[in-house]
């Protein structure tokens, strides 16, 4: 073979110093903006978007090929929902079906019908034109949101997993959408593109083929890899499962993200979900922050400076039309006000998908050039708008009482070493017995009255949801020994748990859970204390009731003893089969055998 000549060999050289000069620019300006917006609490999506929008053509033109970059830097998308899939669990997301194909379904339709009226209306756009703008804009950034849940740990509470729902419907939703475009196209058909009942059957086939090769290929090859240890086959082999998975469904003209979605969700039950998890995450924080910094690049300044009332009032109506309507659909499917208003403003913004919508809207000559530049620089805007909007409701929440008054944030409080979450009956008992030896503890709570009723009495209670991560961790939760939660009712998660273990593994956890199902959610955690929330008092009245009938002392703590074990081995059964009726032959029941002297007779197996 020859040898390359000098020619090549200078081109590939200016290649890859052009590479390495527009890598180094775009990470510098996502260390400074990123810092700066983190600094002034404006999160980090926003700095990306600024940052790309300086070192873009349109400021400075210090780094071009911003649609390049896009489509290389979608990856990261997929990379996101792979990990999001990872945590879904095929049972959880059984759960999770009215929210997907319920609110997701009508949220796609009624937004999208709404602003392709509009459109139409308005802006004067052909009725095909308006739908395919419509439609394209009631999409939502999955890159955006879901990062910004998971960050905060509201991805396991009742508005983050709506929301989570909706984005996933919304990417499955792809599909469809593109064939919609595709029938309302006047471009000459191309014979070579698949129909739309092609595409569905293409996408049902290519997931039930990504399940059967987990189950039978990736799972066991794991297994292989696991047993070897080596740390960089495991990085090869999640990066290899993700890239595969998106090829299979970018070959059959599908989702590339949905691909990585349904390879998570099929080593979501894996031992090695969390490794996998840990190998892949690098990878996607650096490929979402060029996707962001690409997004501000792609930003036509001059599109707004031409048209800028233009620009600001869709972006405006599309964040009202989407933020109004998405919270009334949040109070529908039994989100409470404040649940439903965060679920319509994490998603009023329009997302990445736009973009690809828009470019085939315009490939099928629905959308001039113009319309689709117009229409970029609007989706760019109102993701820009969401960092605002969540400080916005996070404010609102805080001050938010029953008419008494404004209520602190744990910013506020001095640093314990423990922190309580939850300061009903539960956590009064155990915090005052911690503060009776001296124990610095810092004490959460989210229902007003509570915290009045405590400021009566001497208690500093700070006003909080302490199951999201970053007001645990403004809690001082990174240096604390221990979180504690008593909450009244069962709405600590295993997920959100798993979660507060990982991002602070130097703390003790200890929960109250709610009942039997509680525990039996919450087995397996790395706890280090749990307990069912009426468990001890009952067994301690059960035993009064023995001594006060005439049994000894003896004989009651025999019994309890014996009950206690019995229930301790059923709560294990049901915890590994996921069966409430596993092992009820070790209850207790009337006509339970007696012994010769009249006492209840022991079961060997429960000692």
């Amino acid at each position: 073979m020859a040898a390359p000549s000098g020619g090549e060999e200078g081109g590939a050289h200016a290649f890859t110093g052009e590479l390495l000069l527009d890598g180094a620019i775009m990470l510098g300006a996502a260390l400074v903006f990123v810092t700066l917006f983190r600094r002034l609490g404006l999160g980090a999506t926003l700095g990306y978007i600024v940052g790309g929008a300086m070192i873009g053509p349109f400021v400075l033109g210090l780094v071009g090929n911003a649609e390049n970059i896009m489509s290389i830097s979608e990856f990261g998308i997929a990379l996101l929902l792979f990990i999001v899939g990872l945590e879904l669990n095929p049972s959880r997301l059984w759960r999770l079906r009215r929210d997907i194909f319920g609110l997701g379904v009508v949220q796609v339709l009624s937004c999208g019908l709404a602003l392709s009226a509009l459109a139409h209306l308005v802006l004067g756009f052909s009725w095909e034109a308006g739908l395919a703008i419509g439609m394209s804009l009631s999409l939502s950034s999955t890159a955006q949101v879901l990062p910004m849940l998971r960050s905060t740990g509201e991805l396991h509470q009742p508005h983050g997993e709506r929301a989570f729902s909706v984005l996933l419907l919304q990417d499955i939703s792809i599909v469809p959408l593109l064939t919609l475009i595709a029938a309302l196209s006047r471009a000459p058909a191309d014979p070579s593109d698949p129909g739309g009942v092609t595409l569905a059957l293409y996408t049902v086939g290519a997931i039930i083929g990504l399940i059967v090769a987990g189950r039978f290929v990736i799972n066991p090859f794991f297994r292989v890899i696991g047993r070897l240890g080596e740390r960089e086959l495991f990085v090869v082999a999640a990066l290899f499962t993700v890239v595969g998975a998106a090829a299979l469904m970018s070959w059959l003209g599908l989702s590339t993200a949905l691909g990585a979605f349904v390879a998570g969700v099929m080593l979501a039950e894996s031992p090695y979900r969390h490794e996998l998890e840990s190998d892949v995450e690098p990878f996607r924080s650096i490929l979402l922050g060029f996707f962001f910094l690409s997004v501000g690049m792609m930003l036509d300044l001059g599109v707004i400076a031409a048209r800028p009332g233009t620009v600001i009032l869709c972006a405006v109506g599309i964040v009202v039309v989407k933020g109004v309507m998405i919270s009334g659909l949040g109070r529908a499917f039994g989100l409470n006000l404040f649940g439903a208003l965060r679920l319509g403003l994490l998603l009023s913004q329009a997302g990445e998908f736009g973009f690809v919508l828009l470019a085939q809207a315009m490939q099928a000559q629905l959308v001039a050039p113009e319309g689709v530049s117009l229409f970029g620089a609007v989706i760019t805007l109102t993701m820009a708008t969401t960092p605002l909007l969540m400080m916005l409701i996070d404010r609102l929440e805080a001050r938010h009482s029953q008419g008494a008054g404004e209520r602190e944030g744990p910013e506020a409080a001095p640093k314990g070493q423990v922190i309580v979450v939850g300061y009903g009956r539960f956590g009064q008992t155990v915090s005052q017995m911690l503060m009776a030896k001296k124990i610095g503890v810092t004490l959460i709570d989210k229902d007003a009255d509570q915290i009045d009723i405590a400021e009566e009495f001497g208690f500093k209670v700070y006003y909080g949801d302490g199951m999201r991560l970053d007001l645990l961790r403004t809690a001082g939760a990174e240096n604390a020994r221990a979180i504690l939660f008593c909450n009244d009712r069962d709405d600590v998660a295993s997920e959100a748990l798993e979660a507060v273990a990982e991002a602070f593994p130097q703390a003790a956890l200890m929960v109250r859970s709610y009942d039997r199902r509680h525990s039996m959610a919450l087995d397996g955690l790395d706890l280090a204390f749990c307990v069912r929330e009426l468990f001890e008092s009952a067994v301690l009245m059960g035993k009064a009731a023995l001594t006060e009938l005439g049994f000894s002392q003896d004989e009651a703590e025999r019994v309890e003893r014996e009950y206690r074990n019995l229930d301790a081995e059923r709560l294990e059964r049901q915890s590994k089969t996921g069966d409430l009726h596993a092992g009820k032959e070790r209850m207790f029941k009337e006509g339970q055998p007696m012994g010769p002297d009249g006492k209840l007779k022991p079961s060997e197996e429960g000692r």
